[in-house]
């Protein structure tokens, strides 16, 4: 090295180091990537409404790199950030993500029903940060590690919110130890069945010996079985010559009675007790999805839970906000299994979610293609069962929910601490220091009309059942381990979301 070089060497030290400190100490106002609407990856959220597991505060929530670092209450909140750090949100509720842990996206191999990427983006402009996806609708039907992979690889970079998916069981892998263990091996949370006929041809039905045999495996990972409770019956009051009227709501109610659900849970209770401490299933969960019958089927629920059954159970929105008697002749955006009951029954469900007896809430959002839904001919005895409604499970659960006295607090119970807990997804579910910055930002009493001229992002809005409707609660921002996905109208340019695969 010539006496020039090293009489430069000191200043180039000098300068290399001046830009590193530059980099490390402004690294929160670079743009990360293209994941994120905002710049920084360490800010300050503000609020007079705030929901933790302590309950509503006024103040800050610190996010660094994806977590949330601190939670600061207003009286200790200073401004001693630059202000372009702090998104001061006045009035807006901040809680955490939603987690919709019952949702089919059809991907693949039904992408014109739904598909990642428009499902995603449906859910975060809803305010929901985590998805886990049914292992039915795409196609195949998620049975076994391989097709788990095609789930994988189809969502990897078309994904907007973190998704995670239930493996399927099915009487072809329900005796198959290996081929279950290979499933779970591969990163699903939980397995789900169905106890009567999917309407999807590789997705058979199974009965409680091969409910009894996957609740065996799963103890081996402490992951949970979630049941389509319905027992195909023949009830004898569906009169196949034409007397009843397929375009009547009340016709498609009377071939799906409550007996259905309460003969299902009736058998799945006879294998729910291995669960108990010290039984041959210990560590297995039984979760019953979408429970409409609030009646003779809650009431053995609740037996089960008291005599230490570990089990748990969903209802929907759908279920909550109508009943069967507004349900117009022909309208079969309305139809879905279970179905929608009557509204003495709708006033129940609503009792037993208010006083615990129902544990968390779910969309079952089941979209397909308008076609399939005979929205012209209205026969709901053909037309294709499903509620497509991502978007606005938050704002109906606020409107209806409100006239019951249902809290902030509840909704981040229902929507995010328990679903997380289902899930096995530890790091999610609550506004709460270590976990991820997963958060819906919205205003309770903003009033919107879901109509023609309302971004809907839904894929075929024509087919869900909301539309028309005038709901309070319009979600302003969602945050996903503190990205900035949606806010007010617009999406993140890149899909970041991460698959979640059990460990």
């Amino acid at each position: 090295m010539d006496p020039v070089q090293w009489r430069l060497l000191p200043l180039l030290v000098l300068l290399a180091s001046f830009i590193f400190y530059f980099y490390v100490h402004n690294s929160s106002k670079l743009p990360h990537t293209d994941c994120s609407l905002l710049r920084h990856s360490h800010y300050f959220l503000t609020s007079k409404r705030i929901v933790t597991r302590q309950g509503i505060i006024s103040g800050a929530v610190e996010v660094k790199n994806g977590y949330i670092v601190a939670i600061i209450k207003g009286e200790d909140f200073h401004e001693n950030s630059k202000a372009d750090q702090i998104l001061d949100y006045k009035e807006a509720v901040l809680m955490p993500g939603l987690i919709d842990v019952h949702a089919h996206l059809d991907d693949p191999g039904r992408t014109d029903w739904e598909g990642f990427p428009s499902g995603t983006k449906a859910a975060a402009a809803g305010g929901v940060t985590t998805l886990i996806d049914m292992p039915l609708n795409s196609f195949p039907s998620t049975v076994s590690a391989q097709t788990l992979r095609l789930k994988i690889e189809a969502a990897a970079n078309n994904i907007y919110v973190d998704v995670g998916f239930w493996g399927g069981l099915v009487p072809e892998n329900a005796f198959n130890r290996s081929s279950l263990e290979a499933l779970l091996n591969a990163g699903a949370l939980g397995l789900k069945s169905f106890m009567c006929p999917s309407g999807i041809n590789d997705f058979p039905m199974t009965n409680a010996s091969h409910i009894k045999e996957g609740l065996a495996v799963l103890a081996k990972y402490r992951r949970p079985l979630l049941v389509h409770a319905e027992i195909q019956q023949d009830s004898g009051i569906y009169s196949e010559d034409g007397a009843d009227n397929p375009r009547s709501y009340s016709t498609y109610l009377k071939t799906r009675p409550p007996s259905w659900e309460e003969a299902a849970i009736s058998e799945l209770l006879t294998v729910s007790k291995d669960t108990r401490t010290g039984a041959s299933a210990e560590g297995a969960h039984l979760h019953i999805v979408h429970l409409s019958d609030a009646g003779s089927s809650l009431q053995l629920l609740r037996s089960a839970k008291n005599d230490g059954d570990s089990v748990t159970v969903e209802t929907c929105p759908h279920y909550l906000a109508f009943s069967a008697e507004e349900i117009q002749d022909g309208d079969t955006r309305f139809k879905c299994a279970p179905p929608i009951r009557d509204v003495a029954n709708k006033e129940m469900l609503w009792k037993a979610l208010l006083d615990g007896d129902i544990d968390m809430l779910s969309s079952d959002h089941s979209p397909t293609v308008p076609e399939l839904k005979l929205l012209s001919e209205g026969d709901f005895l053909r037309a294709w069962g499903g509620i497509s409604s991502l978007q606005f499970i938050l704002p109906v659960t606020w409107s209806y929910g409100r006239n019951y006295g249902a809290t902030f607090e509840q909704l981040a119970m229902w929507w995010s601490e328990r679903p997380a807990k289902l899930a096995g997804q530890e790091l999610k579910g609550a506004i709460a220091v270590g976990k991820h910055a997963d958060i819906a930002i919205w205003e309770p009493s903003v009033e919107f009309e879901i109509n023609d001229d309302l971004p809907v992002y839904v894929k075929h809005p024509s087919i869900s059942a909301y539309f028309g409707s005038k709901l309070s609660g319009k979600v302003l921002a969602t945050f996903v381990r503190g990205n900035l996905v949606y806010k007010e109208g617009k999406h993140a340019p890149a899909a970041c979301g991460a698959p979640i695969l059990a460990r």
